[in-house]
């Protein structure tokens, strides 16, 4: 497999899915070589030097503690990595939502891990999208999204349960509703209570939840508090001071967890919406 380049830039960049595609190789594809990073670089547009959220060596070390400490284990890094890769890069969601960033960071810092991680023994190659894809494949950025998406104010017990789930997060990551603070810590309960557990149960879950949110507010049935802008831009302000811990979970933005009540109502109704979710390959009872 791979090793990292042979040039790691120090800070992290802007790299459009234009500017990667050449570097997109097939030996890289199939983990064989990857590039020297010398010419990558040239293609990179800059961030502010003078915000320490883009320095990559903390990065990269976070990276590689997540390689040693999984070996053969891949799938189970996602639980690990997902929380303190949010604890780690600090950004806001819009920042979060350029591709860009995720691209750089896949293509020109770890693309050893992307390797490590998504290599497929089917294929013999990893997909070209977990370098420069959507958010809910590409490498770092479904992990990020997931812990933004799954932490319980600044509790990311949720995140590591969630990113347990392969098909939990895949499923949720596609659709907007997850963005419902309660419906994400529902689904969470949902998984935990043994209620949907497969990638077919929580399709036919999620195809429910959202069929189900056409008449019926969820913010209604499971009211939330009102979000903190304070609390994130707080969090992220304290990026240079904070430190990653490897053994105990970090802590995320100071907000008000989801409300408990809310957590259970919704969980209960996910509970009852199931019993008729459109599983495929579930056994229809005459």
């Amino acid at each position: 497999m791979i090793q990292k380049p042979y040039h790691v830039p120090l800070r992290l960049g802007l790299l459009s899915a234009a500017a990667a595609e050449p570097f997109l190789t097939e030996d890289l594809l199939k983990g064989v070589a990857v590039h020297a990073g010398v010419d990558l670089d040239k293609v990179v547009d800059r961030l502010p030097e003078d915000d320490p959220r883009w320095q990559v060596e903390p990065l990269r070390d976070l990276i590689e503690d997540a390689m040693h400490a999984f070996g053969d284990n891949r799938t189970q890094a996602d639980a690990w990595l997902a929380p303190r890769l949010h604890a780690a890069l600090r950004l806001t969601r819009r920042e979060a939502a350029d591709r860009r960033l995720w691209t750089h960071l896949a293509l020109a810092v770890a693309p050893d891990y992307v390797a490590w991680r998504h290599f497929s023994r089917t294929t013999s190659k990893i997909g070209a999208e977990r370098f420069k894809g959507a958010p809910d494949r590409q490498c770092f950025s479904r992990l990020w999204w997931a812990a933004e998406m799954f932490r319980n104010g600044s509790d990311y017990a949720p995140v590591v349960a969630a990113c347990g789930n392969q098909d939990l997060i895949h499923s949720a990551l596609r659709r907007e509703l997850i963005d419902h603070r309660p419906t994400a810590q529902a689904l969470v309960e949902v998984m935990e209570r043994g209620i949907a557990a497969t990638g077919r149960e929580f399709e036919g879950l999620m195809t429910a939840v959202n069929a189900a949110g056409v008449t019926l507010a969820y913010d209604v049935l499971a009211p939330d508090v009102p979000r903190d802008p304070d609390a994130v831009r707080a969090w992220i302000a304290d990026a240079a001071r904070a430190s990653v811990p490897r053994h105990v979970l970090p802590e995320g933005p100071d907000e008000e967890p989801v409300p408990k009540k809310s957590v259970s109502d919704l969980t209960d109704f996910f509970a009852d919406l199931f019993e008729t979710a459109p599983v495929r390959g579930r056994a229809v009872e005459e």
